[in-house]
């Protein structure tokens, strides 16, 4: 993916978690001529995990007026498929503590634990149309401006467990960090201060810290 789609894509990421209807109006017209718009569609898509379904259908909403073009075809998958995909994106993303993940929301809700893997990771964040490397910076700069830190952090070292360079990951925070306030943008750096860190100090990929 070129450079100018990703971060227009992570500018758009950044802009849905504002809840601001201008600044993500502004994100998705610049992402209409640097992106593709199936990559666009799919990080508002799985921004409904994070920022909800009203937000979501919101940003389509406005993404189809800008973009200029109808509702692509559903992909029909089929739903029994979910879980396993589920399964191996999840454990992507969070590496050696994946088990751990798992164990600790199923001592929240067991639901949610299936919910989080087959309906989160599954149904959602393993869709085809955009890489899991991209999906990830998309979602940490997204959790940046939502203002989760331990989310945040999972997702900061997924980022790095799924492939992305600690060159992509420091773009992504630094755009999230202009949409933010710089109280706020000092506390995002520093948290990926410390993770960036580690990264450099261990020859092994970081495995993302169970939520």
């Amino acid at each position: 993916m070129p450079d100018a789609a990703r971060r227009a894509l992570l500018r758009v990421a950044a802009a849905l978690a504002t809840r601001d209807a201008g600044a993500v109006r502004r994100a998705l017209e610049e992402a209409r001529g640097a992106a593709d718009a199936t990559a666009v569609e799919e990080v508002i898509l799985q921004s409904h995990l994070f920022v909800g379904f009203p937000d979501a259908l919101n940003s389509l909403g406005v993404w189809r007026e800008v973009g200029g073009s109808p509702a692509p075809p559903a992909l029909g998958e089929d739903p029994a498929s979910w879980e396993a995909r589920g399964d191996v994106v999840c454990h992507a993303v969070y590496g050696a503590n994946y088990g751990k993940l798992r164990e600790n929301v199923r001592a929240l809700h067991p639901d949610f634990e299936d919910w989080m893997v087959t309906g989160g990771y599954g149904r959602v964040i393993g869709r085809p149309g955009l890489e899991l490397r991209v999906r990830e910076l998309c979602i940490a700069a997204l959790l940046a401006v939502w203002n989760v830190p331990r989310q945040l952090h999972s997702h900061l070292r997924g980022a790095l467990n799924t492939g992305a360079s600690v060159a992509e990951v420091d773009e992504a925070m630094e755009i999230a960090c202009g949409f933010v306030a710089p109280e706020a943008a000092e506390r995002v750096r520093a948290l990926w201060g410390e993770i960036r860190a580690k990264a450099a100090a261990s020859p092994e990929p970081l495995a993302s810290s169970p939520d």
